[in-house]
């Protein structure tokens, strides 16, 4: 078998088979297929495509690149959720131990925020001494003692993923569906996830503009899913508008503490309650997703959610004084207030320019090991429909520097469409894939 004829058979549009495709990667592992004929071969993918069984091939074999976990031992029912990113997406924060205290433990890894997306160990490293760097036997005592963890991936779970991806961020490649569910999914199933509820955000500030790009990305990974003897619901859920209010990492942890206590925005309360419900009905803890919706909004409004919180970041060196009283997680000195210039219905509130805003304040990367600044970022007042009147809080800026209040304000206020006429509020959510 050669990579050469590998690459003139997918570039011809024809399916590679599970032999073949283990030999590419493999071969990629070992340095017997080189870069630039990998580049090649990630090229012919991205214009010619893979049917869902190509697409599992490659899941497994970069998921099985590496060490795979098997949490059978202490998650008899192993569910987890991932977020193809967007702006304000603090989801994991509230979802993971709200799902635990509702008694279903939960062990995740998460990402570094890139671009104009979060990340959920940056949001969790806002908190003094919270350690995201847990090894797996740590990982897997806390799940056990605890009932919920975050941490990162290890460098030992899906390897091939990582350099691949690397390869595809240099190539123009990145956008291929089957490469980004394939990513997706190898870390999921290296992670030792056996049920899995994919949030899969569309619109303006996501990675799938459209309906039917995300509708498609879903169905593929729900496929790989099935075909790889795992169980997955997607979520299509609205990223034209920031989710919630802040975006920026310890605005977000604050945002979290205070839906965790009762006080979150509508929209990220009921989004949480529906990535639980789902995560409760694939863990089998309830016979529905109404049934788990439920059984998730009397975990968050009993506390019994926050109390759960408290002990994840006690357990990860947390400084529980930091979440008990949020204004001692890191601030920024310069605090703005960005007014309406005008009134009417908000028509537009653009997801991914408030995300840039965010981004270029420093709490995001532009690339890989940028550091990021925990105390920046945009509060969002409004919502698409909303009426507001001239001089009512829109957006809040929080700034290192006062020379970043002018560029800032005006690159928002460029992110708000104005109508006369009344405009109707964005769904929550555009349907679910199972």
């Amino acid at each position: 078998m050669r990579a050469v004829d590998l690459i003139v058979k997918k570039r011809d549009g024809h399916a590679l088979s599970k032999e073949e495709i283990d030999f590419l990667i493999q071969g990629y592992m070992t340095g017997q297929v080189p870069d630039y004929q990998m580049a090649a071969w990630a090229m012919a993918v991205y214009f010619q495509g893979m049917t869902p069984e190509e697409t599992t091939h490659l899941t497994l074999a970069m998921a099985y690149s590496g060490q795979v976990l098997d949490l059978r031992h202490v998650l008899p029912k192993a569910v987890d959720k991932h977020s193809t990113g967007g702006v304000g997406d603090k989801t994991s924060l509230v979802v993971v131990p709200l799902v635990a205290a509702a008694g279903l433990p939960v062990a995740k890894m998460s990402g570094r925020g890139l671009g104009f997306t979060g990340g959920t160990l940056d949001k969790l490293e806002s908190i003094p001494g919270f350690r995201t760097d847990l090894s797996i036997e740590e990982f897997v005592e806390q799940v056990r003692r605890v009932g919920c963890v975050i941490s990162g991936q290890t460098a030992d779970l899906a390897p091939a993923d990582g350099k691949l991806y690397a390869l595809r961020d240099v190539t123009g490649t990145v956008p291929s569906i089957p490469l980004i569910a394939s990513s997706i999914m190898s870390k999921k199933i290296a992670a030792g996830a056996h049920n899995i509820v994919l949030d899969v955000k569309v619109g303006l500030g996501a990675f799938m503009p459209t309906l039917e790009k995300a509708r498609e990305l879903a169905q593929l990974m729900v496929d790989i899913a099935r075909h790889a003897g795992r169980r997955a619901v997607a979520l299509l859920a609205d990223m034209n508008q920031p989710l919630g209010q802040a975006a920026g990492n310890a605005l977000e942890v604050k945002e979290a503490i205070a839906t965790l206590r009762g006080s979150g925005p509508e929209d990220f309360v009921e989004h949480c309650l529906e990535v639980a419900a789902y995560m409760l009905y694939l863990g089998d803890a309830v016979p529905s997703p109404e049934a788990g919706k439920a059984l998730a909004r009397d975990t968050l409004d009993s506390g019994r959610a926050w109390e759960k919180f408290r002990a994840m970041v006690q357990a990860q060196g947390g400084d529980i004084r930091a979440v008990d009283e949020p204004d001692r997680l890191p601030a920024a000195p310069f605090v703005h207030t960005v007014t309406a210039p005008r009134g009417g219905y908000l028509a537009q509130v653009h997801a991914r320019r408030v995300g840039e805003v965010v981004m270029r304040l420093g709490a995001g990367r532009a690339k890989k090991g940028d550091p990021v600044d925990p105390a920046v970022g945009v509060v969002t007042h409004v919502k698409v429909g909303d009426r507001v009147e001239p001089g009512m809080p829109l957006f809040t800026l929080h700034t290192r520097r006062e020379a970043d209040l002018t560029w800032s304000e005006k690159d928002l206020l460029d992110a708000l469409q104005w109508s006369d006429d009344p405009v109707e509020p964005l769904p929550h959510f555009y349907g679910v894939i199972t």
